[in-house]
């Protein structure tokens, strides 16, 4: 290997996917390469072979769940936002050719011991059984001030500069409840915990607006959208992408060893004896293991089922955000559900997700208020894993690593850490102002 790459990127998952795709869009010559035999890294797809495989140390599951093929279980499960930076991203790099969309059912909150669905316009809002009367009125005098709310124009904002009044002074300014406060802040605004109440409120009024505008989008029951045949489509499609734009893929590299200059700068990477020269290498943290530092873990149960979740209104796919304060807990709890109607289990199956922030060592015990709303399972698997993040200086050592993937269910996250990424490897910002028109959704 006598050529020198502008990048190598290590790891197949799909923060690596997104940006080697990127990146190659950008005229950079990448070379992508994973010790794996298969796409995804952490972010993969199993079926039903695998799954039992990895949690069950077999490879003969019961006859009962039907053909092994027809499971696509997501190991990091998440919805995408229909109008979010992530469909933002996939339009841009062209990458929805590649790809079928379907609208999720349906968006809900656990609220007082119950799921609710959760309210996104002062409409809902009115009808919405987890407000009073008259807290319906505040609420929709709050949604109607959001959804009118436009930075440049002054006449919009009441008087308040939302870059220096907090969300909490905001909310309080319409005499909400905290019972509103938090699923406004949690299935709305989507944030994890409670420090955004003391931060400035514009990010949550953008926040807030960016689920209603993508609710409006497929006129679906939530905001959200997610592919046909699961999430291990998305690194597949970015792979094509890079190599339409000519990147070069090789899987099953063992080692993969990243090698520096004296000056300690990644400048190639070494597998079974041949090295391959770069200027910058891209990975997740298990490719760079002394450059990263454990920041917490995942608890997650993964369930295989015949019906919808309970109260969720049949819906085939559905996500339920369980806010802390309704658990006791530091942070949220989230509920996924998909089914055959994305092709990711045969007909009549469902999967759902239970996941957190772990905050103890038992994983079975810590998501029982997630799965007590599940109803009978037909199987169950648990999992932990550990979260990393980069510490290193990528201006000095020319390495840039990825965060590990949280507990959310939604990808608002992940792609805000794959594009500030890709802005520390190149220097410009990807535009974002794409024809959203583009990417469509089947509906039902």
């Amino acid at each position: 290997m006598d050529e020198e790459y502008d990048v190598i990127v290590l790891g197949t998952g799909l923060k690596e996917c997104i940006l080697s795709g990127l990146l190659s869009v950008d005229g950079l010559k990448v070379l992508h390469m994973d010790r794996n035999d298969y796409y995804g890294g952490e972010s993969t797809s199993l079926n039903l072979v695998q799954l039992w495989k990895r949690f069950r140390g077999s490879d003969k599951p019961p006859a009962h769940l039907g053909a092994s093929r027809d499971y696509n279980v997501d190991m990091i499960p998440k919805f995408m936002m229909a109008n979010g930076i992530l469909v933002r991203t996939l339009i841009h790099t062209d990458v929805t050719k590649y790809l079928s969309f379907k609208a999720v059912d349906g968006s809900y909150v656990f609220n007082k011991g119950k799921i609710h669905k959760v309210p996104a316009t002062d409409m809902e809002a009115l009808r919405s059984p987890l407000m009073g009367l008259f807290e319906k009125r505040r609420a929709r005098k709050f949604f109607i001030y959001v959804q009118d709310y436009d930075e440049n124009d002054p006449k919009t904002h009441e008087g308040l500069d939302l870059t220096r009044v907090t969300t909490k002074e905001l909310i309080s300014k319409y005499g909400l409840d905290d019972n509103t406060i938090d699923f406004i802040g949690h299935a709305l605004a989507l944030h994890r915990d409670d420090r955004y109440l003391y931060e400035p409120a514009l990010d949550t009024v953008k926040r807030m607006k960016l689920y209603s505008e993508s609710l409006a989008r497929f006129q679906g029951g939530s905001p959200y959208i997610y592919p046909l045949y699961g999430l291990g489509e998305l690194p597949q499609a970015f792979a094509r992408l890079s190599a339409v734009y000519g990147g070069t893929y090789m899987l099953n590299k063992p080692e993969c060893k990243v090698e520096f200059d004296m000056e300690g700068k990644a400048c190639g990477v070494t597998s079974e004896g041949e090295t391959a020269r770069c200027k910058k290498v891209v990975c997740d943290p298990s490719y760079l293991p002394n450059k990263v530092r454990k920041v917490g873990k995942v608890a997650r149960a993964i369930a295989i089922m015949s019906h919808p979740i309970p109260n969720t209104d049949e819906s085939h796919s559905v996500q339920v955000i369980l806010p802390q304060k309704q658990l006791g807990r530091k942070s949220d709890m989230y509920l996924f559900c998909c089914s055959y109607s994305h092709n990711v289990a045969p007909k009549g199956k469902f999967i759902a997700f239970v996941s957190t922030e772990a905050e103890t060592d038992r994983p079975d015990v810590e998501l029982k208020p997630g799965i007590d709303l599940l109803g009978p399972v037909d199987e169950l698997f648990f999992e932990t894993y550990d979260r990393y993040e980069p510490v290193n200086e990528p201006s000095l050592d020319h390495c840039f690593i990825s965060a590990s993937y949280d507990a959310t269910t939604h990808f608002e996250s992940t792609v805000t850490d794959v594009l500030s990424m890709y802005t520390m490897i190149t220097g410009k910002t990807v535009d974002l102002s794409v024809d959203l028109s583009a990417a469509s959704a089947a509906e039902e």
